[in-house]
């Protein structure tokens, strides 16, 4: 542009073709029109130059004549229109809602503890490999074959065969006096047969040193008809106990295996430094369910669970025991009276008779064979039995 050119415009529409602002607001009319023109003239250079350095586009004002645009043009190349895009509107974005989890109709909701984190190395960790490797024996867990026992000149036990697999339940029942605990110390070794051999995952366990034999018993899990704890010693002492005296144990480990133990059993982490004295007897009884279970066993024993519960705690150690055959994939032996527990527990029943009351020739167990099986034995002493009538037995001496 030519300062010629800006003597041609009316003073009042004098635009600066870069910029925004009106000449004539702050031009000294008073100078020479040629001087002030040149300098103003370099004045937009010096800011075209800038902008270009700076990298960006000129700006006119939209409402500018067209002739001075056409001079801007020519003077500075393209012309890049003031239109500044307004930012799209930012939408959150909807995070999907979880559907409601709809339980079936019917079906209760029960809340399981969670298994326990095993460290690596961990005496945990040995207890569980141990069993896992035992697990892949194909020998039978317990075998007892033509055992007797007689304590004096009374034979309790005579020529029994008996054989239970890994993860099988077996309810021993049978009248008071037929042996049924007897048989049941035999199994651990606690009693030794008159006659006859114990089984242990193929091992004759009366045949063991006595340190052998104490090692093995750390396999099995045994639940005492009155929980046989140590009234001396807090509920977490009598849980941990056998952890202390057969593993290596970390005091913070045994401390989540026993509060472990606490939850599958029921009890609330406030019995940790009770005594015995201090709980209900079905209280008892599940901290010495806790206990057995405490080394991980291969199998457990139990002595009377249900003995002196009422109904409902019965019914919970029932459940007590399924659950640990589910959760610690562990089957057992029971010595029982309660034939609700037998039915609804074991896999097999297996009935003793006094030999008192049998003849020389006649086997002691009278029937073995599954809960819906034993409903229908044709045995009478048997059916009296499940049915318990007296009968003519009110007139024995």
């Amino acid at each position: 542009m030519e300062p010629n050119d800006y003597r041609k415009m009316p003073r009042d529409d004098r635009y600066d073709p870069f910029g925004d602002e009106e000449i004539n607001d702050y031009l000294n009319w008073d100078q020479p029109e040629d001087d002030i023109i040149g300098a103003r003239l370099e004045r937009l250079q010096e800011k075209r130059e800038k902008r270009e350095r700076a990298g960006k586009g000129r700006i006119i004002r939209e409402d500018a004549s067209p002739e001075i645009e056409r001079s801007a043009e020519e003077d500075s190349g393209p012309v890049v229109p003031d239109k500044r895009e307004e930012p799209e509107p930012v939408v959150p974005e909807k995070r999907a809602e979880p559907e409601p989890v709809v339980p079936e109709e019917g079906l209760k909701i029960t809340r399981l503890p969670q298994e326990r984190e095993v460290e690596p190395g961990s005496a945990t960790e040995r207890l569980r490999l141990r069993k896992s490797l035992a697990s892949a024996s194909q020998a039978p867990i317990l075998e007892v074959k033509n055992l007797s026992v007689q304590f004096g000149q009374a034979m309790v036990l005579r020529d029994l065969d008996l054989t239970i697999q890994r993860g099988e339940t077996v309810a021993v029942i049978g009248e008071s006096g037929c042996g049924k605990t007897v048989l049941l110390k035999t199994l651990i070794g606690l009693l030794t047969p008159t006659w006859g051999e114990v089984f242990f995952d193929g091992m004759n366990i009366h045949s063991l040193p006595e340190k052998d034999l104490t090692r093995e018993r750390t396999r099995y899990g045994f639940v005492f008809q009155q929980a046989a704890l140590f009234d001396s010693m807090t509920i977490f002492e009598n849980i941990s106990f056998p952890l202390r005296q057969h593993t290596d144990c970390s005091e913070e480990e045994m401390l989540d295996i026993v509060m472990q133990l606490l939850a599958e059993v029921g009890l609330p982490d406030s019995v940790l430094d009770k005594k015995p004295a201090e709980l209900s007897g079905g209280m008892r009884k599940r901290v010495g369910f806790a206990r057995a279970l405490a080394m991980e066993p291969e199998i457990m024993l139990y002595d009377e669970p249900t003995t002196g519960l009422d109904p409902i705690m019965s019914d919970i150690i029932n459940e007590l025991m399924i659950r640990s055959k589910r959760t610690h994939d562990v089957g057992g032996v029971m010595v029982t009276h309660d034939m609700v527990s037998a039915r609804k527990v074991a896999d097999r029943i297996v009935m003793l008779y006094p030999l008192a009351r049998l003849q020389p020739h006649e086997p002691q167990i009278l029937f073995d064979g599954t809960p819906r099986e034993i409903e229908h034995a044709k045995d009478p002493r048997v059916t009296q039995f499940l049915k318990g009538e007296a009968g003519d037995r009110f007139y024995e001496q």
